[in-house]
């Protein structure tokens, strides 16, 4: 028998306009075919990279409408970007949608890239390790039911408290390869996650990242066996029907369900913990059909 790896999939964000009908209607098949859980990415809008401007729904809404709408599946922003909300304001909003959803929120967090959406949006770009290093602090003491006050650079809150307190801490994740970043957060997280595109969406790849993340933890004095590994990858069902523009450097896993088995087992033998698909096309037959996968393995 396969390894146990908790298999999850990214639902769709830009790949085409998609409206709450077909996005509820895809988290709910992923739950019915076996999947571990469904995540939404959290950006604003996309502009000014030669492609049509483009934004997908708002992440913490969409979550807590998707947590109402499934049983089993954990859910999670992938990742929520620390910069476009006061620090102590997410945190309540993760303990909003992890009790909406019954506990299956998991808290993963990042700093963000994008700077037009910052731009377009009003926040603050600059200094983003700092600003993120004040505003983790704040969260992860918050959701673990602290009453926290600081006067950071960036960041002020005072005597900030959830209430009704949460009923547990969410489990916690950080998306990033940013040294600084890391170093901040890894003593402190459950789990770390990294984009296809960092790893050339290949488990050899996959395996000289994951040996750089074991010496960061060993640098800040945590255990690596203590933090899991989670790896986006991205996987092409149907070569006629591209919505993402191919990177070179990390050509998507094609084949039939059998061959996306094989390589989730083998990042899995390279060290992860999970593994989120991101798929193209993003479809509820996708979905369907990498259930397949997820029966292969069992």
């Amino acid at each position: 028998m396969a390894r146990s790896i908790r298999v999850g999939v990214q639902l769709p964000e830009v790949e085409r306009e998609v409206r709450w009908p077909e996005y509820v209607a895809m988290a709910r098949t992923a739950e019915r075919v076996g999947f571990d859980s469904v995540w939404a990415g959290d950006h604003l809008l996309y502009r000014g990279d030669g492609r049509p401007e483009r934004g997908p729904w708002e992440a913490w809404t969409t979550l807590a409408a998707i947590a109402e709408a499934t049983e089993r599946v954990e859910l999670g922003p992938l990742v929520a970007c620390a910069g476009f909300h006061a620090p102590a304001m997410l945190a309540k909003q993760a303990a909003t949608v992890d009790e909406i959803s019954g506990g299956r929120l998991v808290l993963a967090l990042g700093a963000g890239w994008n700077a037009a959406e910052f731009r377009a949006f009003g926040f603050s770009f600059d200094r983003r390790a700092s600003r993120f290093e004040e505003s983790f602090e704040v969260i992860r003491r918050l959701v673990a039911g602290e009453r926290v006050t600081m006067h950071g650079k960036h960041v002020r809150v005072d005597d900030a408290v959830l209430l009704p307190p949460p009923a547990r801490k969410p489990r916690l994740m950080i998306g990033s390869t940013g040294r600084r970043v890391l170093t901040a957060t890894l003593p402190h997280v459950d789990a770390w996650n990294t984009w296809f595109d960092w790893y050339g969406n290949s488990p050899e790849g996959f395996a000289t990242r994951n040996t750089e993340i074991d010496a960061i933890a060993r640098e800040v004095g945590r255990d690596p066996a203590e933090i899991e590994r989670s790896a986006c990858l991205l996987v092409a069902l149907d070569p006629t029907t591209r919505e993402r523009p191919l990177d070179p450097s990390a050509p998507p896993v094609t084949g039939s369900p059998a061959a996306i088995a094989e390589t989730i087992d083998a990042l899995g033998a390279a060290g992860a913990d999970e593994v989120i698909l991101v798929v193209d096309p993003i479809t509820e037959r996708s979905i369907e059909t990498l259930g397949g996968a997820l029966v292969l393995r069992h």
